[in-house]
């Protein structure tokens, strides 16, 4: 007989490392769950503080899609030329006012799923992937359990799912980007880290600092001095020659708006640039002390956020204030801290690859730490915290359906109630021809973002292709979520006075109002008036009168 063979039994990764399926499954979650969110308040027209900015993305990317690079009448309307007295061009060029050559990594995705919702999907993956390659980067120093946990803590970080379940931005390309490039100089693999290098300088014009950072850590802790010199250098000339030669030849928006707007509590209200700004800062340090640390409460609170779901490990970390040290002095120094010190909006993301690798070199050299269950706890209460401050912050509205939008005074729509709403908007968008020049508020402008002409309303001129200054066909006004929202927030209020005198003005200026369906008002450039919608209109209006007689 012939003895039967035997086989060692064979152990594939899954089973010799069940931390991994941990992971992958917090992973799936995370993208299940802020895929269904950001969807959600997408497809029922949640208003948000950016949702502005999803309608000029979607159109910027449509534009590259049809050979019109970084193209954007909506991004037009922000332009100190507007601003000045201009109006919005189809043809102006977004590269002036943020330099995202990056993007067009991402245009076959787009190709596939053209539409706000698609790039909604794109950024959830990205941030996803992103914590993957943190965990392999984990791996790279520490056992799996550790590893699994550091990961976890990152699904777990308001600065991470709050920006993600917001409208798609940039900047969720720099948690997939960082990451990997710090596991490619783990690895030494020169080809990669010279790739992500360059994305990462690609993805906006202010990145750079976040690379000259990883730069300057690599030189001061002499773990990779070479590259070190070689990122800082690029990062320098990189900036220096992007803001102050490339993009001021396609608009005058860095120096004469964004500079301002950010920094002009240094150079005051005139025209600078980069240079002149840092030169400003360098040269009045005492500003630059008391910029960093006020206002006192809101600071405290960003930093607390950002650093809890690690257990509050970087604050201990030297790796992490050198890595995270540069864009944490920009974001301190920002003048406009509403937007700059909030951990749910996208510029909180920038932190985030720093703080956490800065955390697992802090491991490697207190592992013992970890071994001890009452850390383990306060860790994993540490993380509890993170989600519970996120769920209840309900970050860009995405949990309105929910959470009332505030408490004293009551204001809470059902979803059931939003969702008629929805339809109501939905069924007047399809009465707008898809290639007609548009101009509406701003949650609904991104429904209709995939075309040439769009403007922000009450904005109704633009010049077109043909270089003529044209009023747009078609314009759609929401009053009803301003009407919602005013009893507890006051610039609401005025907002909704405001657009209602807009739409009585467009009427008398040659503007039919051809539907009104549930507070939504929907017109059309030299059309007649249906009797229906406009006494609609009219009766809507008066019951408005009370809500401005408040003052």
């Amino acid at each position: 007989m012939q003895k039967k063979s035997q086989q060692k039994p064979q152990t594939n990764l899954w089973q010799k490392e069940p931390q991994l399926r941990l992971v992958l499954m917090i992973a799936i979650a995370f993208w299940i769950v802020c895929c269904g969110l950001a969807l959600q308040r997408y497809f029922n027209f949640y208003p948000t503080y950016v949702s502005f900015d999803q309608g000029i993305f979607n159109q910027v990317f449509w534009n590259n899609l049809h050979g019109r690079w970084f193209e954007s009448s909506l991004s037009s309307t922000e332009s100190v030329a507007v601003m000045q007295g201009d109006v919005p061009d189809v043809t102006y060029r977004r590269l002036g006012q943020h330099f995202t050559p990056a993007l067009l990594l991402w245009l076959p995705w787009y190709a596939l799923f053209p539409s706000p919702a698609g790039l909604s999907v794109l950024q959830v993956t990205m941030v996803t992937l992103a914590g993957l390659v943190l965990y392999a980067l984990a791996r790279h120093y520490h056992p799996p359990q550790l590893s699994a946990w550091i990961a976890g803590s990152y699904y777990a970080a308001i600065a991470v799912i709050s920006p993600t379940a917001a409208n798609f931005h940039d900047i969720c390309q720099i948690p997939l980007y960082s990451f990997g490039l710090f596991w490619a100089l783990e690895k030494r693999r020169w080809w990669l880290i010279a790739l992500l290098s360059v994305l990462i300088l690609l993805v906006r014009e202010d990145s750079g600092i976040l690379l000259f950072g990883i730069g300057a850590f690599g030189i001061a802790n002499r773990r990779f001095p070479r590259i070190g010199i070689v990122l800082c250098v690029m990062s320098v000339i990189y900036v220096v020659t992007l803001t102050n030669v490339i993009m001021p030849m396609i608009s005058r928006d860095i120096s004469d708006r964004f500079m301002i707007e950010q920094f002009g509590q240094f150079v005051g209200d005139r025209e600078a640039s980069t240079l002149q700004v840092l030169w400003a800062i360098i040269s009045n340090p005492w500003r630059l002390l008391v910029e960093l640390v006020t206002p006192i409460d809101r600071t405290l609170r960003y930093l607390l956020g950002q650093w809890l779901p690690l257990a509050f490990i970087p604050i201990l970390s030297p790796s992490a204030w050198l890595l995270a040290g540069l864009p944490m002095t920009k974001t301190l120094l920002q003048r406009e801290d509403i937007t700059a010190l909030s951990l749910h909006l996208r510029y909180a993301m920038t932190l985030v690859p720093g703080l956490f690798y800065g955390a697992i070199l802090w491991w490697t050299q207190h592992p013992d730490l970890f071994r001890k269950l009452r850390f383990r706890r306060f860790w994993a209460f540490c993380i509890a915290l993170s989600l519970l401050f996120t769920v209840t912050s309900n970050p860009n509205r995405v949990l309105s359906f929910l959470i009332p939008d505030s408490f004293q005074p009551w204001v809470y729509v059902s979803p059931v109630r939003q969702a008629e709403h929805s339809q109501a908007i939905r069924s007047l968008l399809t009465q707008i021809p898809p290639d007609a020049s548009v101009t509406a508020t701003d949650h609904i402008v991104a429904h209709l973002s995939n075309r040439r002409e769009a403007q922000r309303f009450p904005g109704t001129r633009l010049r077109n292709d043909d270089r003529e200054v044209i009023r747009v066909q078609y314009a759609v006004a929401d009053l009803w979520y301003l009407q919602q929202y005013e009893p507890a927030f006051a610039d609401y209020r005025q907002t909704l006075k405001t657009t209602a005198d807009w739409v009585s003005t467009l009427l008398d200026r040659r503007y039919g109002m051809i539907d009104f369906e549930d507070g939504v008002a929907l017109m059309q450039l030299r059309a007649q008036s249906n009797r229906d919608a406009l006494a609609a209109w009219t009766a809507y209006r008066q019951t408005l009168e009370p809500i401005f007689q408040k003052g």
